[in-house]
């Protein structure tokens, strides 16, 4: 089997892979929408990520940033090693703004719950098996191969989210 070479597009994210193995595959759509939510934040400054989408809605760029530090948190390393570990942040969902903590800081810790991940994850099999750590499912067997898969899922769906964000702060579209 071929694996692609990794390539990248032209706003600096890499094109997830098209041949190859399973699981480069999976690391590879999620490196790519990792990414992508990276290049929704470029370029604001700290009043910006903290503008709301419409009413109702609270939603906000550097909410999102938050959120998914709490996800990279709980689906691999309070899945696969510590159930008890504590959030990231104040509470679970990562919504919750705070006035001291900007975007710098947020994406400082929202790279390192990635990169931990990426620890936890070395050496694991697809096939291993962690525990959905609370929640309606909370105590279920989860293989780190259905992570992976909801990781994706997860951050194509808040990416969409940024995607009107993003359009709302500064009508910057596209990514």
């Amino acid at each position: 089997m071929t694996t692609d070479t990794h390539r990248t597009l032209p706003d600096g994210r890499p094109v997830p892979l098209m041949t190859g193995g399973e699981r480069p595959m999976l690391e590879s759509w999620l490196d790519f929408h990792r990414a992508t939510l990276e290049l929704k934040c470029a370029g604001l400054d700290d009043d910006q990520v903290r503008l709301a989408s419409a009413e109702p809605s609270a939603l906000t760029l550097l909410g999102l940033l938050q959120h998914l530090a709490e996800v990279e948190r709980n689906w691999f390393q309070r899945a696969f090693e510590d159930a008890a570990l504590p959030p990231v942040f104040e509470e679970e969902t990562g919504y919750r703004l705070t006035p001291e903590r900007g975007l710098a800081e947020a994406l400082d810790v929202w790279r390192r719950e990635i990169a931990r991940g990426r620890e936890v994850c070395a050496g694991r099999s697809l096939d291993d098996a962690g525990r959905i750590p609370d929640g309606p499912m909370g105590g279920l067997e989860v293989s780190l191969r259905w992570v992976y898969v909801h990781m994706i899922e997860e951050y194509a769906r808040h990416n969409g989210h940024a995607d009107i964000l993003r359009e709302r702060i500064d009508g910057v579209t596209g990514a």
